[in-house]
C-alpha cells in the first residue's frame, strides 16, 4: 500500500520538475532544504521557515503600553511625583469644574480647555508622561489639542457677550431656525 504524501513532501516536491530540460540547472540544493508552508513565510536565521504577518493574532496574550507610558519621575520616587502630568491636567480641571459649579462659567470652561491644550503640549515636549500617555503619541496630542481648542473656542463663543464672534456661524444659525 503505497504512503500518503504529506504537506510537508507536496510542498517539498512543488518546485521540481519531472521532465527538467538537461542544459537547465534544477532548483538548488539549498533551496531543497527550505520548506515554504503558505505565501508569507520567510526562512529565520537557521533557515527554518517562519511566519511572517502583519495580522494580530487570534488570542492577545499581552497588551503593549503607549509610547511614551514610562514613568515621569524615577521609580524610587512616590506615586505622585511619577504621574505628575496627568495629575497636574486633572487637577487645572477639576478646578475649571470648579469655577464652572460656582457659577463663573467662562472661566471655567475656559481652564478646561486649556488645561487639555496643557496636556496635548506635555505629551508632545515628555517623552515620559506616565498615564497622559494613552494611545500612541500623535492621537494623544490630536484628542487632547482638538477637545481643548473646542471647549475653549466654545467658551469664548457662550453667550451673553461673548468674547469671540465668528460671523458665519450666526447667518448659519439663522437660516436653520425659523
Amino acid at each position: 500500500m503505497p504512503a500518503e504524501d504529506t504537506d510537508a513532501e507536496r510542498t517539498e516536491n512543488a518546485g521540481r520538475t519531472e521532465n527538467a530540460e538537461p542544459g537547465r540547472p534544477g532548483p538548488s540544493a539549498a533551496a531543497d532544504d527550505i520548506t515554504v508552508r503558505d505565501p508569507v513565510s520567510a526562512p529565520d536565521a537557521e533557515g527554518r521557515p517562519r511566519r511572517t504577518t502583519r495580522r494580530f493574532p487570534l488570542f492577545t496574550r499581552d497588551t503593549a503600553r503607549p509610547e511614551g507610558g514610562g514613568r515621569a519621575a524615577g521609580g524610587d520616587a512616590p506615586a505622585p511625583a511619577r504621574q505628575w502630568p496627568v495629575l497636574t491636567v486633572v487637577l487645572v480641571v477639576g478646578l475649571g469644574l470648579l469655577l464652572t459649579a460656582l457659577g463663573v462659567f467662562r472661566w471655567g470652561t475656559l481652564l478646561i480647555g486649556a488645561a487639555l491644550l496643557a496636556g496635548a503640549a506635555l505629551r508632545w515636549v515628555l517623552p515620559d508622561v506616565g498615564m497622559l500617555a494613552v494611545r500612541s503619541r500623535f492621537t494623544d496630542i490630536a484628542t487632547y489639542g482638538v477637545f481643548g481648542l473646542s471647549i475653549a473656542l466654545l467658551a469664548l463663543m457662550a453667550q451673553p457677550d461673548p468674547v469671540l464672534e465668528i460671523p458665519f456661524l450666526k447667518d448659519t444659525l439663522h437660516f436653520t431656525v425659523s
